[in-house]
């Protein structure tokens, strides 16, 4: 079991399944069990994977004020989440709305409401951070002093990036210069993704960088092991809504690569967490146990479990 700090952007999501993007104009449209709502955000659904794996994780993220936490567990989850550091302190409840149609495209709306303004409550992160293994952060504007928290007690950060754009590239560079491990989607990102891994990870200095690009797969450069490479999806279930799968890929990435140090080892695994958690509608849901994916694990990469014969 290892201990995490994740910072970062928790909501309230609506996914919607469409036929395709981009939409037709029709003025109505009705069609069973394609419209779901729950909590989501980077930060939450990476909390409720690692959890699920059996780690150990502190949440500090920021809610709307008088917003009932118990929304954050649902009764059905095998699993519970700590809400102690998520913080009451924004008017309303940052929303997202995301369109999913059946060749994987996704179309995003956000309102983020008064989340740029906030500050969260610093005097109980140290502690928290002193205890943890690794700082799991978003690049939202309240995660950024975590990070000389994170370095003055010498711990690894992970960087989630939202929505990259290289003519806003300053505006992340206290993340991407001070994060061990950055993850990225592809969704913005125009140029060729081995240059742009490769250019990235020699400005800052990066150990890992995993790219994602959806049904194409990803992209894993390690500098220790001197690979910058791709990695074809897998599948483990029928597609049914890709909403929240980088977060899942993200989340089971650092689980295996804190356990066994190897991050090949680590991203098969995560192809596998991410590829089953597909099947299912919403962020936070359609996780494989640890037990499944080591069947899965042997099945499909031939890899068995430390100890097994």
């Amino acid at each position: 079991m290892s201990h995490f700090v994740i910072a970062g952007i928790t909501q309230m999501e609506t996914i919607v399944n469409v036929e395709r993007i981009p939409m037709e104009y029709t003025p109505m449209t009705s069609v069973p069990n394609s419209i779901h709502i729950a909590p989501g955000g980077d930060a939450y659904n990476e909390t409720v994977a690692l959890t699920w794996l059996g780690d150990d994780v502190r949440l500090m993220s920021v809610v709307e004020k008088n917003r009932d936490l118990g929304i954050f567990n649902s009764p059905d989850r095998k699993v519970a989440i700590s809400t102690e550091y998520m913080l009451p302190l924004v008017d309303a409840m940052p929303m997202q709305v995301i369109l999913c149609d059946k060749e994987r495209r996704q179309q995003i709306f956000e309102d983020i409401k008064g989340l740029r303004d906030i500050h969260y409550d610093m005097s109980m992160v140290a502690p928290s951070v002193a205890y943890s293994d690794m700082v799991v952060l978003s690049n939202a504007n309240f995660c950024r002093p975590f990070i000389e928290v994170a370095q003055r007690y010498n711990k690894p950060i992970t960087v989630n990036i939202h929505e990259f754009r290289r003519e806003k590239e300053k505006y992340n560079a206290d993340f991407l210069s001070a994060a061990s491990i950055l993850y990225f989607s592809d969704d913005t990102i125009t140029e060729d993704p081995f240059d742009f891994v490769k250019s990235i990870a020699d400005k800052y200095h990066t150990d890992i960088i995993i790219l994602g690009q959806g049904s194409k797969g990803l992209v894993l450069y390690d500098r220790k092991r001197n690979i910058n490479v791709h990695y074809n999806t897998v599948k483990t279930n029928e597609v049914v809504n890709t909403a929240g799968a980088g977060n899942a890929l993200l989340a089971c990435f650092l689980h295996f690569y804190l356990e066994t140090g190897d991050s090949t080892t680590a991203i098969k695994d995560a192809l596998l967490f991410a590829s089953y958690k597909i099947g299912y509608v919403g962020t936070s849901t359609g996780f494989l146990t640890v037990e499944q994916l080591e069947q899965w694990r042997n099945l499909i990469w031939g890899i068995k479990a430390p100890g097994t014969v």
